[in-house]
């Protein structure tokens, strides 16, 4: 059984939380992100620090604490600290530029694949294979790295296509006679 919920979340400096009913809503250097809490968890603000705890005669309480307190916890860092997915082209030809609020990928098609930014999103690209997708909201950022990565997945055969830059491709060995 995990304990998850039971570590209270710290609040930096400069980080304040509001919350009115089951609407939590943190504010940092980076923006504000803002959340709708489970009915099932009681969270309580004091000090420098929020507490999660199941509510007493609700089954789904102590599985939904602990998720709520991830959730929460991914909020206060990313309004303070915001997060980071770095992505890598391999292969000839491949090539990414970023242009304002749209990502420009060469990767093998016959077209160009433009990629539109959500909201809140921006993306670095320090040299033509590399991507760094930035933001405050974790899941977000994730998300909109998957969908870069989905355009072309890597192979196991050559290695190519688009990867996260920590993630190690497994590789085939080709076809024997």
């Amino acid at each position: 059984m995990s304990r998850v919920a039971n570590n209270p979340v710290a609040i930096p400096s400069g980080v304040t939380v509001d919350l009115k009913g089951l609407n939590l809503t943190v504010k940092g250097s980076k923006g504000e992100l803002s959340q709708e809490l489970h009915p099932a968890v009681d969270v309580n603000v004091a000090d420098d620090q929020i507490t999660f705890a199941g509510r007493e005669g609700v089954d789904a309480g102590k599985a939904m604490s602990g998720t709520m307190r991830s959730i929460v916890n991914n909020m206060v860092t990313g309004v303070s600290q915001g997060f980071e997915k770095k992505l890598l082209l391999v292969g000839v030809g491949y090539r990414a530029k970023a242009q304002g609020k749209t990502l420009d990928l060469t990767l093998g098609f016959s077209h160009p694949v433009n990629y539109e930014l959500p909201e809140g999103i921006t993306v670095e690209t320090p040299s033509n294979t590399e991507i760094v997708v930035k933001g405050i909201d974790k899941q977000v950022v994730g998300q909109v790295a998957a969908n870069i990565r989905a355009y072309r997945p890597p192979e196991p055969y050559k290695g190519k296509g688009v990867k996260y830059a920590d993630e190690h491709i497994r590789r085939k060995e080709a076809k024997k006679k």
